[in-house]
């Protein structure tokens, strides 16, 4: 009998252990069955009001990631200086706003990484004149608005087509970004440079009438979901869930459903 009761003890103990474990790493939630999250609703195509409702990029990532986790996803709208003060006073369990990751953010909160974001190259719609890279613009009209750092890039890329022996970019200055949209739109300009969010934007406003060219460019800032600090099982249940929706393909339908370039996915 006692061999028998000691046989058993080997065959659960390791069991058992597992249990624990897997509790153990289950993340603590602010409201049981719930991921509730902070967003600042003010930031087309991520997140933003739409008929009384929060709607955009993040809204639906953030349902995709809850569900993968077995959650009900709970977004709490937040102005966007509360996000980490809330994060840290464990009114939310994580912050899902489109944020970026910088030096300062990164010492009080910890970033799963979703996205690159940069500038795009904006055409009308069939984009006609073939532009892939920004030196395609050389001998054309670029538009951007005056004191924007776009407005760097295109007499950059000026200097570059007359250092190539290529026909000038005219750059056209404009007082504000729905100027250069119209310049396009009327055909005063052939492309317009803006970041990629004001890229999604734009498109989303006129649907039909303009396209994303070639491949982003200075798109070395990351945007991610942000967890407490050293908080590994909420961080590892998050990044789990990202991949599954990646994986199954729900990141690149969201990327093609808000207008956002494929070449914006760090995955």
């Amino acid at each position: 009998m006692l061999k028998r009761l000691m046989a058993l003890g080997v065959i659960l103990l390791p069991w058992l252990a597992q249990a624990d474990a897997a509790v153990a790493a289950a993340p603590a939630l602010v409201a049981p069955g719930k991921l509730t999250y902070g967003v600042a609703a003010s930031f087309t195509p991520f997140e933003y009001q739409a008929n009384g409702a929060d709607t955009g990029f993040d809204i639906d990532f953030g349902a995709a990631i809850a569900k993968k986790m077995g959650l009900v996803p709970a977004p709490l709208n937040i102005d966007f200086g509360g996000l980490i003060p809330a994060l840290l006073g464990h009114r939310i369990d994580i912050i899902n706003s489109a944020m970026y990751i910088k030096p300062a953010r990164a010492a009080v909160v910890d970033f799963i990484p979703y996205m690159r974001i940069g500038e795009e190259i904006v055409v009308k719609a069939g984009n006609p004149l073939g532009v892939q890279s920004r030196l395609d613009l050389c001998g054309h009209r670029v538009a951007v608005t005056l004191g924007a750092i776009e407005a760097t890039y295109a007499g950059q890329d000026n200097a570059a087509c007359k250092a190539a022996g290529k026909p000038p970019i005219t750059v056209l200055l404009l007082p504000t970004g729905q100027d250069s949209v119209l310049a396009l739109r009327q055909g005063r300009a052939d492309a317009l440079y803006d970041s990629s969010p004001g890229a999604a934007e734009i498109i989303a406003d006129v649907p039909g009438a303009f396209e994303i060219a070639g491949k982003s460019f200075d798109n070395d800032t990351l945007i991610g979901i942000a967890v407490r600090k050293g908080d590994s099982a909420m961080k590892s249940a998050v990044e789990q869930a990202v991949k599954a929706s990646v994986a199954d393909g729900t990141y690149a339908a969201l990327l093609k459903k808000y207008n956002l370039p494929a070449s914006g996915s760090i995955f």
